[in-house]
């Protein structure tokens, strides 16, 4: 099987420079071709068939990425740090495969959900365009190799949930929109701040140089930088006491927007830490901070949970909860609580998504998803019931679900660092899982096992199921015209999430390997800076054929054959490399052109 994948791997090398930006170029291209056709028909094959390409590629990118190493793109010709570099590493392609998968499924939950076109309730010629930049906005966030890109991805994709979030212009949506907007707003105007900071000390905003540059400045300067980026990115991944929003602008939108949201933004600015805190601020001042931030979030967010009635809400404190784990494994600084938290991230988008998705059928099956109103889904939906028990016991930590694994391995990674607030953290880890479950199971034994006729409101339903619309007028249950009968490819995009989460189960070994290589690799600095600096970043060219060729020798040394032979633990198991890497440029740089380049301590 491995010689199999290595074989493909090298067949498909060549093609990657124009791989790499596909998940860019074709989100934005299918949004063109959507407005152009007006046939809903067409509209929904290409928006569709755009989604499963994606996740083809994505899974080519994470096969190469994992065999040669580093696989780096510069754009239009000039190499880094002038030009614009877009990274798939292990990293980022894991990120783009696992979101690939969540767009594609909820697009299709969408179409199955019937949306018309042409009804104002449901605005399909508006929904479809918007979904694909969002899509564009999440990739470019994954591959983007310097800051300011980074920042582009983030307020594409910011930008196209506006819009996501408000549909249907309802009173209640529009007022989560604009408390939506306003944080977004406060939140890029920190990154942008943050950005300054970086270029006025540094003078490049490339991850790679910015990080060589970051090591010459005083630790207090560099920990004040880093604080900025905490504020930035905390808004966005909703960490504590930055979350506040986020319980209170989810639950507004349709279901498959708040499962799109639910999944995927939080875990972009997850990804955001990992990648500054590993290319850019890699002395770990903060990382104190950073897990006192964690340890707030798991249990402020299980807290909120525990006191919802509508399951929306509930699932949206869970999910700031659960960010607090992967803060965690970002603020151990080392490869296994990095390991920890990239896994956990992989595990966390699908079983949110999903239980986000059941929530939707609940909602059009038995007319409301508040647990004042549920009853007897056991009986009357024993699909459904099956669908939201095993996310729910996935998140909730159950052996032997991946969730079990995943915070397993964070526990593992908080020992061996064998701090005091490292064990803190652990205890608060095993608290807010028991907590967890404890709130699923409150939504199983109201929602599914209680007789509906036992609920307080028991009687009250939605007049009819909603699509993209917020439709909030209710009837007893015995006007209902409408009974909500849900479409089967709605069930099956759902079991198809739910597949996916739990397959992670079967296949953690492999996966925690990849999440371990991708670990190891982001710690690694000598490999990120080689590949993406190439030879001389003090004298970038003009290479009219960069953009063809594949990764050299930089992102090479990083492959599996390199791995396997000739690489010793050094770097991951001490913590220190000796790899060199080229001297950032500055005024001695420029007038001393044969001075040795810098060892690069971690």
């Amino acid at each position: 099987m491995r010689n199999s994948f290595m074989a493909f791997a090298d067949w498909v090398l060549p093609a990657m420079p124009y791989l790499t930006v596909m998940p860019i170029i074709l989100p934005a291209f299918a949004a063109g071709l959507i407005m152009l056709f007006r046939g809903v028909n067409l509209q929904r094959f290409i928006a569709l068939g755009t989604l499963a390409a994606l996740t083809v590629i994505a899974a080519v990118l994470i096969i190469v990425a994992d065999t040669h190493g580093i696989q780096t793109v510069q754009m239009g010709g000039w190499d880094a740090p002038v030009g614009i570099t877009m990274v798939a590493d292990r990293l980022s392609s894991i990120m783009l495969f696992v979101s690939s998968i969540v767009l594609f499924a909820v697009m299709w939950y969408g179409i199955s959900q019937g949306l018309r076109d042409g009804d104002e309730d449901d605005p399909v010629a508006v929904f479809l365009p918007t979904y694909m930049l969002l899509s564009m906005g999440v990739n470019l966030s994954f591959l983007a190799g310097d800051l300011f890109n980074l920042y582009v991805g983030f307020e594409v994709f910011l930008v196209a949930s506006y819009v996501l979030l408000t549909l249907g212009a309802s009173p209640q949506r529009v007022r989560a929109g604009i408390g939506y907007v306003m944080v977004s707003m406060a939140s890029s105007m920190v990154f942008l701040f943050a950005l300054a900071l970086v270029y006025a000390s540094v003078g490049t905003v490339n991850m790679a140089q910015a990080g060589i540059r970051m090591e010459e400045l005083p630790t207090g300067t560099r920990a004040a930088i880093f604080a900025t980026f905490i504020v930035a990115f905390g808004i966005k991944a909703a960490i504590f006491p930055l979350d506040a929003w986020l319980p209170d602008s989810y639950p507004t939108a349709a279901s498959i927007v708040t499962a799109v949201f639910a999944g995927l933004l939080t875990k972009v600015g997850v990804y955001a830490f990992i990648r500054v805190r590993s290319t850019v601020f890699t002395g770990g001042a903060l990382d104190s901070t950073l897990m006192v931030i964690a340890l707030l979030t798991m249990i402020v967010g299980v807290m909120g949970a525990i006191a919802q009635n509508d399951i929306k809400r509930l699932m949206s404190f869970t999910l700031v909860s659960h960010i607090g784990y992967m803060i965690f494994g970002i603020a151990l600084g080392s490869v296994a609580g990095l390991s920890g938290a990239i896994f956990y991230a992989v595990h966390h988008i699908l079983v949110q998504t999903s239980l986000f998705l059941v929530v939707g059928l609940v909602e059009r099956q038995a007319g409301s998803a508040q647990l004042r109103r549920l009853g007897s889904l056991l009986y009357t939906a024993p699909v459904i019931a099956l669908l939201y028990l095993i996310p729910a016991l996935n998140l909730g930590g159950i052996p032997p679900f991946s969730g079990f694994l995943g915070k397993v391995m964070l526990i593992q990674a908080g020992a061996e660092d064998g701090s005091w607030l490292a064990w803190v953290l652990i205890g608060g880890a095993v608290i807010t899982s028991l907590l967890t479950l404890y709130a699923m199971m409150n939504v199983w034994s109201k929602g599914f096992l209680r007789d509906r006729a036992d609920a307080p409101e028991g009687d009250v339903v939605l007049a009819r199921p909603a699509n993209l619309a917020a439709r909030l007028e209710t009837v007893a249950s015995g006007d209902r015209d409408d009974v909500g009968r849900v479409p089967a490819g709605m069930f099956l995009s759902t079991a198809f999430l739910v597949l996916a989460s739990t397959s992670i189960t079967f296949l953690a070994g492999p996966i925690s390997n990849i999440t371990d290589r991708a670990a190891q690799s982001a710690q690694d600095l000598s490999i990120y800076r080689s590949a993406v600096l190439l030879d001389d970043p003090s004298a970038p060219t003009r290479n009219l054929d960069a953009f063809r060729e594949q990764t050299g020798a930089g992102g090479g040394r990083d492959s599996l054959e390199q791995r396997d032979s000739s690489r010793p633990a050094g770097p991951t198991s001490t913590g220190v490399t000796t790899e060199r890497v080229p001297e950032p440029a500055d005024a001695e740089s420029n007038t001393e052109s044969n001075k040795e380049p810098n060892e690069v301590s971690r």
